[in-house]
């Protein structure tokens, strides 16, 4: 007789909605800034009836009215981009009073007198404001009054798993992040992969190959990687985690620590982790800002970085016999 297994002894599982973040529904479906809007609104189509209605036709005020309310409920209840429209009008708006030309440096002082002002009216660029000060050599981002690090990750396929495997690693997740104690930022993003540059250097290193089947092998490779290139457009998934420190966390390294913390906590996943140095987060960083921007030789120097210029080569005279 073989004993069956009990209930119990199934991995629980629960569904979480994607939308945990939305509002809570008030009166009718609506949210409390919904039912806001449509009040100012029906208030105000009120007292406009009430200074209108001795002055103009009823028809014409209950056309406006309801054009006017029409108007009002789209505003509410309408989404654009994945923000409520109201929102959305809003930044518009904020977007199109800011400057559009932005600069590092302080534009708003006096003008250098080496600077020869145009007879026309020229808008000078605003002050760009970021909210990462610096970042130093370990990687770790200055946020102003708190500091910030980041871990990069790879992924791991949960459908391959058996169930039990998959318990396991949701509760080993679901551990890490019951222990964050900070905001922190899982960002997850695809960006291309250049094999062109894979290409050339593995057609570099064939040539230097111990053996003709190897350097064969390697040409071939080189060929395959380059023809891959020009017929696909491939992508690669990256893993960022950002954790940070609180205002009153004391430590120099405090943002490295948590980072280490992290890489530690989701070894357990069977998945690769590292905290990144300076140069890592600045690459990572720029990568962000522009994820489809050729990948420069050489890399990107990280902020306080001496960045040494080739010599200067001066020639030598020769000398010539008589």
């Amino acid at each position: 007789m073989n004993p069956q297994k009990d209930v119990n002894d199934e991995p629980y599982r629960a569904r979480i909605p994607a939308d945990v973040d939305a509002p809570d529904k008030v009166l009718y479906g609506l949210t409390f800034r919904q039912l806001a809007v449509l009040a100012v609104a029906a208030v105000v189509l009120y007292g406009g009836w009430k200074a209108l209605h001795t002055v103009m036709p009823a028809p014409v005020l209950l056309g406006a009215a309801v054009v006017l309310g029409g108007l009002v409920f789209g505003l509410a209840v309408g989404r654009r981009d994945g923000l409520p429209l109201d929102v959305w009008l809003g930044c518009a708006v904020r977007h199109w009073r800011a400057a559009k030309a932005l600069s590092t440096t302080d534009t708003t002082a006096k003008i250098p007198d080496w600077v020869q002002t145009p007879v026309s009216k020229v808008v000078l660029p605003a002050p760009l404001k970021l909210p990462a000060d610096a970042i130093d050599e370990h990687g770790e981002i200055s946020l102003g009054a708190v500091r910030a690090a980041m871990v990069a990750a790879t992924s791991v396929n949960l459908a391959l798993r058996t169930a039990d495997e998959q318990a396991a690693l949701v509760d080993t997740f679901g551990r890490w992040l019951n222990s964050l104690s900070t905001p922190t930022q899982i960002v997850v993003s695809a960006q291309p992969v250049d094999l062109h540059s894979a290409a050339r250097t593995l057609a570099h290193a064939a040539g230097e190959m111990p053996h003709v089947a190897l350097a064969d092998a390697a040409a071939d490779h080189a060929r395959f990687l380059d023809d891959l290139a020009q017929r696909r457009d491939p992508l690669r998934r990256q893993v960022l985690i950002v954790t940070r420190t609180t205002s009153g966390e004391r430590g120099e390294h405090a943002a490295r620590r948590r980072a280490d913390q992290a890489v530690r906590s989701l070894s357990g996943l069977g998945v690769t982790t590292r905290a990144l140095d300076g140069h890592a987060t600045t690459a990572a960083l720029a990568a962000a800002a522009d994820p489809y921007r050729p990948p420069r030789p050489g890399g990107l120097a990280a902020p306080d970085t001496t960045i040494i210029g080739p010599a200067f080569w001066r020639p030598t005279p020769r000398r010539t016999s008589s």
